[in-house]
């Protein structure tokens, strides 16, 4: 007597389709801010692992409790660069490898490596897909973005390892074959990421006029902070002018970031040029090398040839800046942008000279962009602000001065890194705070405040305007 076999085991239809649904359901501004949460916290977890850990003198693990652990991962991800502890000694080789793979996950985005794992495995990606990967790596559309994400990586990853050869000029005669490659392929990707993080304790303050070093990482920061979309524009330009013209965007960041260059490697030459614990003890080409680098780190890179804790006031003021000015759009870098700083500037320019149009290089800029550029522009202010005040209201010992508080926290908003020596000092509340700081400027708070905002239907009724409101 035959039996028919029973049917296979399947998977409940009705579960997939909703585990589908709720990822479908997801916008791109929210897989953004829940992917990097979720890669923090598990990036957290992986380094709290004492075989991730240094030893001590005597033989003992070094102690990396998860506050310290989350807090490196966040810096990390979010290519900050502030730490509460010393990578260089609180965690082994491993646990360093560790590090820089987050901070090559975070400086190219989440998003982005999903994408390309789906294109190495065949897969389709979908137009949702592709949006969000737009999204996140500066696109400005949808259409070619997969060809976009595989120009970053090649590039990316071309660019790192001609930059970590470079260094290894310097660095395998200091540390030996196996840990100066090693340090030159960590400072190249941290580099290039605008992540900050060194393997030595004091930063790179000892190669404060070393130009091999000096100008290769700063170079680095450059390339990574000018943004993919920019530079890939560029190459095309340079290899066929006529076909590739340069975008508006490009010419504007472009412009940008060279005047802010300028502009901070004159205020360190001028405010720093007799200061005997900064400029002083150094010869004209150092002082100008080192002001270039100090310029060129606060495009949010958090590399440091000079002691911030022993700058003039006036030279931390402008850094302050600059540092919420941040880098450009698509890159690696962190801040309100250089485009939405210029946007703001020169539709507010355009207000008081009495035009009605704000142009940029002969074409018009939308209402649109001009809205959204002051939107991001007052919610990162009210960002900065509100942390900082909870720095202050959990600074109980008030040993901490107002100025080392407030340049935390636009340094951490920023993901710059920089610090005058006071993010070991604060307390655990204090550290949570940069935690959140660190994560909303990477995501950036007008993606943040979209991704939780139920999408707003449009209105049946508009109402009449009324000009009768007072500004100014």
């Amino acid at each position: 007597m035959s039996s028919v076999p029973p049917p296979p085991p399947t998977l409940d239809p009705g579960r997939a389709s909703r585990r589908k649904g709720l990822l479908a359901r997801l916008s791109p501004p929210q897989l953004i801010a829940l992917s990097f949460a979720l890669a923090i916290l598990l990036g957290g977890l992986i380094l709290t692992l004492p075989g991730l850990h240094g030893m001590n003198g005597d033989g003992t693990r070094r102690s990396v409790n998860f506050l310290q652990a989350l807090f490196t991962s966040t810096s990390a991800l979010c290519v900050t660069g502030l730490n509460v502890i010393d990578p260089s000694r609180d965690f082994n080789r491993a646990g360093q490898l560790v590090i820089m793979l987050l901070i090559q996950l975070g400086g190219l985005g989440i998003i982005t490596f999903g994408t390309s794992f789906a294109l190495l495995s065949r897969r389709r990606v979908n137009f949702t897909e592709r949006l969000r990967v737009a999204q996140q790596v500066g696109a400005l559309n949808a259409g070619g973005v997969l060809g976009l994400i595989r120009s970053i990586f090649l590039y990316t990853f071309v660019i790192e390892l001609v930059g970590a050869a470079l260094l290894a000029f310097r660095f395998v005669p200091l540390e030996g074959w196996g840990r100066g490659i090693f340090y030159a392929l960590f400072h190249s990707v941290s580099a290039f990421n605008n992540a900050g993080f060194a393997l030595y304790s004091d930063n790179l303050m000892g190669f404060v006029d070393d130009p091999l070093v000096s100008l290769v990482i700063a170079l680095l920061i450059i390339l990574g902070g000018t943004g993919f979309l920019v530079q890939l524009n560029v190459v095309a330009h340079l290899l066929s002018p006529r076909r590739n013209r340069l975008m508006v965007h490009s010419k504007l960041v472009l412009t940008m970031m060279a005047a802010l260059l300028v502009v901070g490697t004159l205020v360190y030459l001028v405010f720093e040029w007799s200061n005997p614990k900064t400029l002083a003890p150094l010869g004209f080409g150092g002082k100008l090398l080192a002001s270039f680098f100090q310029s060129v780190t606060l495009r949010t890179a958090g590399f440091n040839t000079l002691d911030y804790g022993a700058m003039h006031l006036s030279t931390l003021f402008v850094s302050i800046i600059l540092m919420f000015i941040g880098a450009n759009p698509g890159g690696t870098g962190g801040g309100i942008k250089t485009s939405t700083f210029y946007v703001m500037m020169a539709s507010a320019w355009s207000m008081v000279r009495g035009r009605r149009d704000t142009t940029l290089f002969r074409r018009r800029i939308d209402t649109d962009t001009i809205l959204r550029a002051m939107t991001v522009g007052l919610l990162s202010i009210g960002l900065v602000n509100g942390m900082f005040l909870l720095l202050l209201v959990f600074n109980t010992r008030g040993d901490v001065l107002f100025v080392n508080l407030f340049f935390e926290a636009v340094s951490a908003f920023g993901t710059v890194g920089l610090s005058m020596n006071t993010t070991p000092l604060l307390n655990p509340d204090q550290h949570v705070v940069l935690i959140l700081l660190m994560f909303l400027g990477r995501i950036g708070p007008l993606t943040f405040a979209v991704a939780f905002n139920r999408p707003d239907s449009r209105a049946l009724i508009r109402y009449p305007a009324d000009k009768d409101i007072l500004i100014g």
